[in-house]
């Protein structure tokens, strides 16, 4: 089995993404080998890739750009040889079209939409959304769902949400005093804007099928 690859370009406690697919990885029991890293021609040779983000959207986009040659590795890997790819939080951000996160920054534009802050209709919930929601999703909609049964809570921390262009990309969502797309997809991609590696049992779940999706 070839290398899951987390893409460090200096966004986000690394370690813990790192330790969870691991622990996932020996659970599915396949042998495959998770590293770290901010080379190029590793991204092109994995089987699989993750792309974690914590921070500002802009931030987190100039430090991906700042590793020479890795958005067209990344762009190669994923989009011309379907490698499953999985971004979190920040990272499942930089797939959308722009950011407006302070100012407007272009994002990777691998699906549709923008990056726009949290404005919850209740103003008891608090700004950033840190804690705990349960998922709302359909039962059989996507593979990294395979065996989390809706309701299921999961770990957020983020002041602003991926509003997708085509509610077809949307395959779980929560309810924070308004929509806010939690798992987002197409073809080979996913993303969460949750943290799987913080959301212990159902997380490692999410992991788990991410480490054996055959998109």
């Amino acid at each position: 089995m070839g290398d899951v690859v987390i893409i460090d370009y200096g966004s986000g406690n690394l370690r813990s993404a790192a330790k969870a697919l691991e622990r996932a990885a020996a659970g599915v029991g396949q042998g495959q080998k998770v590293r770290l890293t901010d080379r190029p021609d590793e991204v092109l040779a994995a089987e699989r890739v993750v792309l974690p983000g914590v921070g500002a959207f802009a931030d987190c986009r100039a430090g991906l750009a700042a590793l020479a040659g890795m958005e067209q590795a990344l762009a190669e890997a994923v989009l011309d040889r379907g490698r499953p790819f999985l971004g979190i939080c920040v990272g499942m951000q930089l797939l959308a079209t722009r950011g407006l996160e302070h100012r407007t920054t272009d994002g990777l534009g691998w699906i549709d939409g923008e990056v726009v802050a949290l404005e919850p209709g209740d103003a008891a919930l608090k700004v950033p959304h840190m804690g705990w929601n349960d998922l709302q999703f359909t039962p059989g909609c996507h593979p990294l769902l395979d065996g989390v049964e809706p309701g299921a809570h999961v770990y957020f921390v983020h002041s602003y949400h991926f509003a997708v262009a085509d509610p077809a990309r949307v395959l779980a969502r929560v309810d924070y005093g308004q929509p806010v797309a939690a798992l987002i997809g197409r073809d080979n991609l996913a993303g969460t804007q949750f943290h799987p590696e913080k959301s212990q049992a159902v997380g490692q779940r999410i992991l788990a099928n991410f480490l054996t999706w055959k998109p």
